[in-house]
């Protein structure tokens, strides 16, 4: 299947995910655009087409996936994990985030959920902006000896990360996205943030609020 990050940005676009204003984002920090993922993964065409994309670098020539298993981080990669998967003809799963009794939190393959020793695993998410997400994921997935292939995500807005490096082994792992995309986020405040300075509303979107004034 042949990409262009046209092809995804246009996607994002016929589904209104690219939305301006100002908001808060979930590190705290504010922007004048957001992109709302689930306006493109409640599409269920939309969202097929684009777990195409991604399962498109996990075949051989003769079609054969060279993966054996997709996971994602819930809740937007669990929707691309099990499409992706659907798409590849393998089993897809996904990590849930735990807390612990001393407040920490990391992820875990609940649910009987399982990786095979030596089984080659495709991680998939959503929207690429610290990382956070899949690096927590990556030592789920080496403590029951998976080796991973690659890191694919839709969106990157981390700036152009090429790798992503395990904070349980310190392996390094190729990252792809399939849309690089540059949206500026800003310190609160009038002297940093150009929507505190004009006095637009602010918006908590997504799970960082209801959706609703902040």
């Amino acid at each position: 299947m042949d990409l262009s990050s046209a092809s995804v940005e246009e996607l994002f676009a016929a589904a209104g995910a690219l939305r301006t204003g100002h908001f808060l984002l979930k590190s705290g920090r504010h922007s004048d655009a957001y992109l709302e993922k689930f306006a493109v993964l409640s599409d269920p065409a939309a969202t097929s087409e684009l777990c195409g994309y991604i399962a498109a670098a996990g075949r051989a020539a003769d079609g054969a996936p060279t993966v054996d298993i997709v996971a994602g981080p819930t809740t937007g990669g669990v929707i691309l994990a099990f499409e992706t998967g659907r798409q590849l003809g393998t089993p897809a799963i996904f990590a849930e985030e735990v807390k612990v009794p001393d407040g920490s939190t990391h992820r875990e393959f609940r649910r009987g959920f399982r990786i095979e020793r030596g089984q080659r695993v495709l991680l998939v998410d959503d929207i690429l902006t610290t990382g956070g997400s899949l690096l927590a994921m990556i030592p789920a997935v080496e403590a029951m000896g998976g080796d991973i292939v690659e890191c694919a995500v839709l969106v990157d807005r981390s700036g152009g990360m090429a790798t992503l490096t395990s904070p349980r082994s310190g392996r390094v792992y190729p990252l792809r996205a399939l849309w690089a995309m540059d949206l500026a986020t800003y310190e609160p405040g009038p002297a940093t943030c150009p929507r505190c300075a004009d006095g637009t509303p602010l918006y908590a979107p997504g799970s960082t609020g209801t959706g609703g004034p902040a």
